[in-house]
Parts: C-alpha cells; sequence; structure tokens
C-alpha cells in the first residue's frame, strides 16, 4: 500500500465497537499505547476488522494542538 500520508503507525485491533453509522476501533500500537479512532461501520465492515488483526493507523491532520494543566 502506498499512501501520501507521512504518519501511519502499525498495530493491531484491540478492539471494535460497531453501531448503526459509526465503529470505535482501538488499536494497540505498542505496550500500553493505544489509538482510538472512529469510522464509519461501512468501513469496518469493509475492512473486515476484528480483534488481533493487524491494521495501521493513518493520521492526516491540518493542525495539532498541545495542552498543559
Amino acid at each position: 500500500m502506498k499512501i501520501s500520508a507521512r504518519n501511519t503507525i502499525e498495530g493491531t485491533v484491540k478492539k471494535v465497537i460497531l453501531g448503526p453509522v459509526s465503529a470505535e476501533v482501538v488499536l494497540n500500537v505498542a505496550p500500553g499505547i493505544e489509538i482510538v479512532a472512529v469510522i464509519s461501520a461501512r468501513s469496518a465492515k469493509a475492512l473486515k476488522l476484528k480483534k488481533g488483526k493487524k491494521a495501521c493507523a493513518v493520521i492526516k491532520a491540518s493542525s495539532v494542538m498541545v495542552a498543559i494543566d
């Protein structure tokens, strides 16, 4: 797969919570580190996402915010 986004992080699907319109996908990308994404339910089904499947988080953003307490 080739993609223009430079921020891709490989991981393993930990959990998929499928709703009627959207799905919450939790990827384990390193010990104790997870990335959570919300995608369409249709896309989750098309990608056949399930626990244990390898997947990549592709991060493409126009801005990144940093906050502190």
